[in-house]
């Protein structure tokens, strides 16, 4: 998705997961996307680089969707959305 698309998207599920390491983001990522129903999306904040990686690969590892992310201030937003 683009920048712009990215930015329109409304979350079912915020995980703020910013201040820490790696794999926090990512496990945030796995035990928060069973709060949501298919075809939902989480959007997760975080400051650890590896998050943009890591979830792109665990989600298509997985069967989910990795949208992309935004960068913030000082962090970054990553959407995934659940297929399964």
């Amino acid at each position: 998705m683009t920048p712009e698309q990215l930015a329109t998207l409304s979350a079912a599920k915020v995980i703020d997961a910013r201040g820490t390491a790696c794999p926090g983001p990512l496990l945030e990522a796995k035990k928060g996307i069973g709060a949501v129903k298919i075809g939902q999306i989480i959007e997760v904040k975080s400051n650890d680089v590896g998050s943009r990686k890591d979830l792109a690969a665990w989600a298509g590892k997985v069967g989910h969707e990795f949208l992309g992310f935004l960068e913030a201030d000082g962090h970054d937003r990553l959407f995934v959305c659940r297929k399964k």
